[in-house]
């Protein structure tokens, strides 16, 4: 063959190779799903000077490489920011090991700038993930946010990739993440080890009541009904504490029947009618009937879900009011928004509808429901009681409603996002009025508040929640403020009653821990103190002299019966030795090592849950000592546990070890793991050891693929 037919061989063989390797190329680039995402903006860390809140300490962004980081922006006292926290739990819940959820406290409110209240919100609303303090604003002016609430999603390789503004729900965020996984997995970069967080709520001791919402007193039957609102419960008491009895499980749902069936949701509001008890179910977006002397529950209004048009008789479709009732829907079908109050008047139920900023009505024999004050629009705007259109500005405006009280002529409501106390007509020919606050300011009427007493334009409140009405005065629970107000319910003029304004449970000098429900009764004036888990009585003919109520025989509610292994589900098992020991003092001795992955250590901080079980037969130690739990006081790798031995003998035993474990220099993020040993043992007098020795080897983090260098 000559040399030029050689090159041409040669050519013809390169070129059908490098076909083929473009084919391999292209034909695993196909198998690799394309990215959802049009954007990704490589991120630094997070700022060195913010306070992390439900965690033991500082995260770094690296550390979480591999997995999805998603940032909450939300302040507490927001109701559009609460209405989205089941729906970060729900994607919580479905993606435990490819997700972190890490919200940012970014205040509005100055007492929502205090890390200490900052806990109790993350304690009211059972928040399960990292809190990052923002108060000056660091992140959220970083990312150029606007608005609460904000989402912003991180990719496992640290990029910002998907930013929006408001309310979601689960199914939009869960179709992203479903097409994200699926291209971050085909390129292997994706870490599932399952990582812990030392939460608030496992160091907390249970309470009788949990965060009460509101209070209630009837005087002509001698009873305080009380909402337990964190214990998704209703406490009926005697005027003086004597308990009574108690509407519901204590379960969070949404189930009707008896007393002791019946779940709620994080309920608020009550009024008492006629031997009925109606009870805004504030989380459940519905409205309840607790019949007090058949002791049973059941649903008045609402579909559980939450209303995304606050205007039943509106087709948007068409877009205009398409029933004769304009505003009206069905009582059955038509959904709820956070209701957070409620009053009767005249057999109409007036409803402080928190999450569409409005009021709402419906007659107590009537089958509709439907808006009564408010165009929807968030802010505080006097002016007729409803709009000629759906949002229009013809009409009055609220922002998140949350405490009712009346004079007979007028519906007072504590408007809490803008600080004011409004007068909404009980005759829909008038209009709405405020009695104190900011409607008279040409802007910034959702941030202008504070702690001053003085006229109707004057005075400053911040964030109130309860109003209770008594011989002219409106008394407000000044929930910001830590304070009991009193408001001339025709003048406007504004006094503080009780409260030193700082934060505290001292009966004299008084002190509360952000109020939220207020009711009078002979001369009384009960408040539910909600971060102190208490309610307080203020004296109003005696110097207005404060006291603590005692709820005689009161216990927070059972908590769900759970099996052992449960908790040791996914633990890696070891089949050990078998082996012999002597029982000293009749206890089993065991030496536990774990041995890390270089760079890692135990966490000194987060428990250690640990059970030991055997046979059928409990032949070495009784059953109902087997399980423990306990906090570590070092960061060693070796535990040292003990169980009660019954009797000498052989048992085949298991012992069974959840861990959590850090980056050396970090205790904010912990991995965590579980291991489930397997060994025959017999326990002599005669034996030499005294101790079982077990060990497990926790794996390498990472598979081989991508995570090694978003690592580095």
């Amino acid at each position: 063959m000559n040399s030029a037919s050689l090159v041409r061989r040669l050519t013809v063989v390169l070129m059908a190779l490098t076909i083929m390797s473009h084919s391999a190329k292209l034909a695993m680039a196909q198998r690799i799903p394309p990215s959802p995402f049009q954007t990704q903006i490589p991120l630094g860390e997070f700022p060195p000077n913010v306070t992390w809140i439900n965690t033991s300490g500082p995260i770094k962004l690296k550390d979480l490489r591999g997995k999805f980081v998603l940032l909450d922006f939300w302040t507490y006292c927001c109701i559009n920011c609460m209405h989205i926290l089941p729906e970060l739990k729900k994607l919580e819940e479905k993606y435990p090991n490819e997700l972190v959820v890490i919200g940012v406290h970014t205040a509005k409110f100055e007492n929502e700038k205090d890390d200490q209240n900052i806990r109790e919100a993350i304690l009211r609303y059972r928040i399960e993930h990292p809190v990052i303090n923002d108060h000056r604003y660091l992140l959220w002016n970083s990312f150029r946010v606007s608005s609460w609430p904000t989402i912003l999603l991180i990719d496992p390789e640290g990029n910002a990739v998907y930013m929006r503004g408001g309310e979601f729900q689960f199914e939009e965020i869960d179709a992203l993440m479903q097409k994200a996984l699926a291209h971050y997995r085909a390129r292997k970069l994706i870490d599932t080890t399952p990582i812990r967080f030392e939460l608030l709520m496992d160091s907390q001791e249970p309470t009788p009541l949990s965060f009460p919402g509101k209070v209630l007193a009837v005087p002509e039957i001698d009873r305080l009904f009380i909402a337990d609102s964190n214990h998704n419960r209703i406490v009926v008491s005697d005027m003086n504490g004597k308990l009574i009895d108690i509407i519901g499980s204590g379960q969070y749902g949404d189930q009707n029947g008896g007393f002791d069936q019946a779940s709620f949701k994080h309920p608020q509001g009550m009024v008492y009618h006629n031997g009925e008890l109606f009870i805004a179910d504030t989380e459940g977006h519905s409205i309840r009937k607790a019949d007090i002397a058949n002791q049973r529950v059941s649903t008045v209004a609402g579909t559980g879900q939450q209303t995304r048009n606050p205007w039943p008789g509106y087709d948007p479709r068409r877009g205009r009011v398409t029933r004769k009732r304009v505003w009206n829907g069905n009582i059955r079908t038509t959904p709820l928004g956070s209701p957070w109050d409620l009053w009767i008047h005249d057999e109409t139920l007036f409803i402080a509808m928190a999450g569409p900023h409005q009021i709402w009505s419906m007659k107590l024999d009537s089958k509709l429901i439907g808006p009564y004050a408010g165009n929807g629009r968030e802010d505080i705007v006097d002016g007729p009681l409803m709009p000629s259109a759906p949002y229009a500005e013809d009409a009055s405006s609220f922002a998140q409603p949350s405490g009712l009280t009346s004079d007979g002529q007028w519906l007072y409501v504590a408007d809490s996002e803008g600080s004011s106390i409004r007068a909404v007509p009980l005759n829909p020919r008038q209009e709405v009025r405020t009695v104190v606050g900011t409607s008279h300011l040409p802007q910034a009427r959702l941030f202008t508040f504070g702690d001053q007493d003085g006229s109707a334009t004057n005075a400053r409140l911040q964030h109130p929640l309860g109003v209770a009405y008594l011989d002219g005065k409106i008394y407000v629970a000044d929930t910001y403020n830590n304070k009991i107000r009193v408001v001339n319910a025709e003048t406007g003029d504004t006094s503080s009653l009780v409260g030193t304004g700082e934060p505290g449970k001292s009966d004299s000098p008084a002190q509360f821990d952000e109020p939220g429900g207020l009711s009078i009764a002979a001369g009384k004036l009960y408040v539910a103190d909600t971060n102190n888990h208490a309610i307080r009585i203020i004296e109003l003919n005696n110097g207005n002299r404060v006291s603590t109520l005692s709820i005689q025989g009161l216990k927070p509610p059972a908590t769900p019966d759970h099996s052992p292994e449960e908790y040791f589900a996914d633990a890696v098992v070891e089949d050990a030795a078998a082996q012999t020991v002597a029982a000293a003092d009749n206890k089993i001795r065991f030496q536990v090592t774990l041995k890390l992955p270089d760079g890692y250590k135990m966490n000194s901080l987060a428990p250690v849950r640990y059970l030991v079980s055997a046979g059928s037969n409990q032949s070495l130690f009784p059953a109902a000592l087997t399980k423990t739990i306990r906090k570590k006081e070092t960061a060693s790798d070796t535990f040292a546990l003990e169980v009660p031995a019954r009797t000498n003998g052989a048992e085949t035993i298991q012992l069974m070890m959840n861990y959590f474990y850090c980056q050396d220099g970090s205790e904010g993020l912990c991995r965590t793991g579980s291991v489930r040993w397997k060994l025959a043992l017999t326990v002599d007098p005669a034996a030499s050891e005294s101790v079982v020795q077990l060990s497990h080897t926790v794996p390498e983090l990472f598979d081989a693929g991508g995570l090694e260098n978003l690592q580095k």
